[in-house]
């Protein structure tokens, strides 16, 4: 029973970041799609605020390796 609460802890630490990283990235990328359209100079930053999200998951995947581990 324990390790599969460990599991379930595990798998939630990682599974919720990367829903929210999933919404947050469709948000931005289509408010960058838009703002590319009318300023295409603004693409090198439009591409750097559609990444910052990803460390959501990068930050879930190691809390989820600690839980394991630890």
């Amino acid at each position: 029973m324990e390790k599969g609460l460990i599991a379930l802890a595990a798998a939630i630490a990682i599974g919720l970041p990367a829903l929210a990283t999933g919404w947050a990235q469709s948000r931005i990328g289509s408010a960058g799609a838009g703002t590319i359209a009318e300023k295409p100079e603004l693409a090198g930053i439009v591409i750097i605020l559609v990444a910052i999200p990803e460390t959501m998951v990068l930050l879930g995947f190691v809390v989820a390796y600690l839980i394991i581990s630890g």
